[in-house]
């Protein structure tokens, strides 16, 4: 760790307040006195809601949060992402203003209103906080926040962790990094190595080191940001001419009340640029009344009638477009843009007026390709679609805006752009002997390559050059383009597979598909020679000749293939991404055109989690140690195809911890009437389905406890139709509500058997069954736990208010619990038949067995993954047979019923919705 920012911390008094108010709690150490230095923004999210829900449990009165940082570092989105989970008051200083035009100026912000408010807050008082419009540069109104409202509050702003807060704050974070520190990247490879980091600061954020900076050292969770720019939330833009040919609108707005804005809109090039300079290097920024919005160049991507552009804006002040023209950025565009919106659905409709045109523009805009591609449909405009940007449009009318012949490039100036590699370096092609070529001279285009990229990329970054390479395929080698994507299970191959999908609008086939339905047992699931290989030959065949390819579909509930879809690909589209675990396998990769190998995600969680309990245990154990034990594959027969890869990424993302991918979850065990059920889902898009499975709880042994079992010292492994799945989770519960990431991903039966090997042991045991119901919003899942009288009804969703609704709906408001099955199950238990691990001995000797079976297939599977041959495993299908059948028969008494009760959900559904179409 720095000694020089341990000195700060300690110099500067940052964590005082946690080291002044020990925990009292005997069950477990206080999460307050154990922050860590720094932290990722997921960790440092998960910490800071832990932190809320722990002193908001041991004070009394409101709790009041700070989280400070400088523009663009992502500390309003943390803010929004805490609020939206515990449920506070958020009070942004910028509504503070007092009218001046430099925003981030301590003198613009009236520090004694705020003060004042938030210590008549603290006292139980009720408060108006003002309203601030930047248009009009004036407080327009106030809005009111109750003291009984919520148990929290969020000053969110550049100052507020200011010495004349902090004595107010219970918890103080400090948010860097995001954006803001991409914008100095941009400007440091800019300017060169003429200019100091310190000097680029002070010109840049004048403000920052001798005002803002000094105020984060008394943070108590400092968080990291690495998030820059990212095409991971997209948004996916439609643009055309407000007029037909014919001189009519194409749209009529409706009567409803629309949106004005006005800006004005400058692109700044940088001071080395010569005319050579691409538009993509200079820097946008959006005058919004007093408010300067900063984006890094015209970043974009353009795919058939779409422009696709990332969200990474964010609010500067006056002082930050100062500095970069006084650092030699010139603006060499500006423009007046008028736009008045209409906003419904996730999707905006608006006209835009460009002065410098005097053109009038129609755009609709959305975050999901299909959807913003179906309403443009359904209102009827069919185009001819722009998808040339603004900038584009004006620079040919404006010559010499492109060139600067007379701009002086003395000697003593950095190297032009146009002689440094540029930050993401364009694809390269090779010919079939690896020598470099030029693709549009080169005539052969069977036998075009492309050169692997050198450096592995962060997920951001890698996808965006993944959609760069298969446009850069598209032109110069033509269609199909087939892409591979391969890596270990929870990676986030699948992710990755379907944003790149949603951009350039194709289809991802999953390797899972091509399961062999008589080799679908247990640990052959992450087997090569569990695949059918011809068929996925002859698939990929047809596609290149243009035919329709019969795609096998594989129902894992029943382990087997359950017919074909026809895939053809189109003329529109010319791309196809198949995804899994063995897709860059060599026998798989040579019919590919991009091969991109993806590591981390929940994959690596798993290793770091495994290290963590181990250091619990008082016991380090290395990263390669652990890989070699829990996954052999992947190392003997997956990691090898990875190195090959064109593009190389590794995804940083902890999905176990992160907001984006919450689901919010109520759970009841008061009785619903399935009828009651479907009544909430669509009809047009409900399905459902029955299946029984077993959950096994691995917990470390020599880990210190208190003598109870708790689900947040185990991971828990169900076997489920035959396979295995892994669920790491750390819920959040607030309320009523189960906070938790969607992050189970399937591991072999030799992954299971090495963390038994690492010492883990099998210390609890349930069997269920469960009646799924869902409609792409709502998720309905109706559980029997054996031993465990009347089902439980779980409501998930990751939009709140919709789970809140459904529940409501349903009449369950009071009824709900927070507690895992796992505790459930435990308090059913007379205390007279718990064994020490708190389930009984018929219980304890139903997991005996299953551990049993798992660690006998150690061996074998090891010398089955040896060893190429078909031969060499055919002495374990009796092993494997013998498992199967004991779990079947642990499953037996739930069996009749299930098939029974689908056949007659089935009916029941099918019935119901007949008459519901007749009414």
């Amino acid at each position: 760790m720095d000694d020089d920012v341990v000195h700060r911390v300690l110099q500067e008094g940052g964590r005082d307040y946690y080291q002044e108010t020990p925990s009292t709690s005997s069950s477990s150490p206080s999460i307050l006195q154990s922050l860590p230095l720094h932290a990722s923004f997921d960790r440092g999210y998960y910490l800071l809601v832990k932190s809320i829900q722990e002193l908001r449990s041991k004070k009394e009165g409101i709790v009041a949060v700070g989280i400070g940082g400088p523009s663009g570092s992502g500390k309003s989105s943390l803010a929004e992402k805490v609020a939206s989970v515990i449920g506070c008051s958020v009070i942004s200083m910028e509504n503070y203003r007092t009218g001046a035009d430099e925003g981030n100026d301590l003198s613009s912000i009236d520090f004694d209103l705020l003060v004042q408010n938030l210590q008549d807050l603290l006292k139980g008082k009720d408060i108006l906080t003002p309203v601030f419009d930047f248009q009009q540069k004036r407080r327009i109104g106030t809005t009111e926040i109750k003291s009984t409202s919520f148990g929290v509050v969020i000053v969110d702003g550049t100052y507020a962790l200011h010495a004349r807060l902090r004595s107010l704050l219970d918890i103080r974070v400090a948010v860097v990094g995001g954006v803001h520190f991409s914008l100095l990247s941009k400007v440091k490879y800019d300017i060169g190595e003429s200019c100091s980091l310190d000097n680029l600061i002070d010109s840049i954020f004048p403000l920052f080191r001798k005002h803002i900076e000094p105020d984060l050292h008394h943070a108590q969770i400092r968080i990291n940001n690495s998030f820059g720019q990212s095409f991971r939330d997209s948004i996916y833009k439609l643009k055309c001419k407000s007029e037909s040919e014919s001189g009519q609108p194409v749209y009529s707005f409706p009567k409803k009340e629309a949106q004005i804005d006005n800006f004005i809109e400058m692109y700044l090039r940088p001071p080395s640029a010569s005319e050579e300079a691409r538009v993509n290097d200079w820097i946008k920024v959006r005058q919004s009344g007093i408010r300067y919005y900063l984006s890094l160049g015209d970043r974009r991507i353009v795919d058939k009638n779409f422009i696709i552009r990332p969200k990474a804006e964010f609010e500067v002040g006056r002082m930050t477009l100062g500095g970069l023209l006084a650092l030699g950025y010139n603006v060499v565009v500006s423009y007046k843009r008028a736009s008045k919106s209409i906003i419904y659905d996730n999707l905006s409709i608006s006209l835009e007026t460009i002065d410098t045109l005097s053109e009038t523009y129609l755009v609709l805009r959305g975050r999901d390709r299909k959807m913003v591609e179906a309403e443009a449909l359904r209102l009827g405009i069919t185009g001819p679609w722009i998808t040339r940007s603004y900038l584009e449009m004006i620079l040919d009318t404006k010559e010499l805006v492109n060139r600067d012949d007379d701009m002086s490039q003395p000697w003593t100036r950095s190297p032009t752009k146009s002689k440094v590699e540029p930050v993401l370096a364009p694809w390269q092609f090779i010919s079939s002997d690896g020598s470099s070529i030029d693709p549009s001279s080169f005539r052969d285009t069977n036998t075009l390559q492309l050169a692997p990229m050198p450096d592995s990329f962060d997920l951001d970054r890698g996808l965006l050059l993944a959609v760069q390479a298969i446009q850069a395929l598209l032109e110069h080698k033509g269609m199909p383009v087939i892409v591979g994507i391969g890596g270990p299970s929870g990676s986030g191959k699948t992710s990755l597979a379907r944003k790149m999908a949603n951009i350039v609008g194709c289809e991802v086939i999953s390797l899972e598909s091509y399961y062999k339905s008589e080799q679908s047992k247990d640990f052959k699931y992450d087997d090569f020679r569990s695949l059918d290989l011809p068929l996925l030959t002859k698939n990929i065949g047809d596609m290149r000749r243009g035919r329709k390819a019969k795609v096998p579909v594989f129902d894992l509930e029943s382990g087997a293939r359950s017919g074909f879809k026809e895939l053809e690909v189109s003329e529109d589209c010319g791309v196809v991404i198949i995804e899994g675990v063995y897709a860059l396998h060599p026998d798989i990769r040579k019919s590919l055109d991009l091969w991109v190998a993806v590591v981390g995600g929940v994959h690596s969680h798993l290793i770091s989690r495994v290290q963590r309990d181990k250091s619990k245990a008082g016991c380090f154990m290395s990263q390669n140690e652990i890989m070699t034990t829990v996954f052999p594959m992947f190392q003997l027969h997956i990691e090898p195809h990875l190195v090959h890869a064109h593009l190389k990424i590794r995804n940083d993302f902890d999905p176990v911890l992160s907001p984006e991918s919450s689901l919010f979850v109520l759970k009841s065990n008061k009785q619903v009437a399935y009828q009651d059920i479907l009544k909430l889902l669509d009809p047009k898009k409900i399905c459902s389905s029955a299946q029984n499975f077993i959950d096994i709880y691995l917990r470390l042994s020599g880990i210190p406890s208190n003598g109870q079992l708790t689900e947040s010292d185990c991971m828990r492994v169900r076997i489920c139709e035959g396979r295995f799945a892994l669920l790491i989770r750390e819920p959040i519960r607030e309320g009523d509500f189960i906070i938790q990431p969607k992050v189970d991903f399937d591991i072999s039966i030799s992954t299971v058997s090495g963390l038994l090997n690492l010492g883990y042991q099998a210390v609890a045991y349930i069997e269920a069954s469960a009646y799924i119901y869902q409609d792409g919003k709502l998720l309905m899942e109706v559980d029997h736990l054996q031993d465990v009288p009347g089902p439980y009804i779980q409501i998930k969703g990751a939009n709140k208010e919709v789970v809140v609704a459904a529940g409501s709906a349903l009449e369950l408001d009071g009824s709900y619990t927070t507690k895992s099955y796992l505790e459930i199950v435990l308090e059913k238990l007379p205390a007279s038949e718990r064994n020490s691990s708190g389930i009984n001995a018929q219980q304890a000797a139903r997991l005996q067995e299953l551990v049993e079976n798992i660690q006998s297939q150690q061996g074998s599977s090891s010398s089955s993954e040896s060893s190429p041959s078909r031969e060499a495993i055919s002495p374990m299908e009796g092993v494997i047979e013998d498992m199967q059948s004991r779990i079947k028969r642990l499953e037996r008494w739930q069996a009749i019923n299930t098939v029974l009760w689908t056949f007659l959900m089935s009916a029941f559904v099918g019935y119901s919705l007949y008459q519901r179409k007749h009414q």
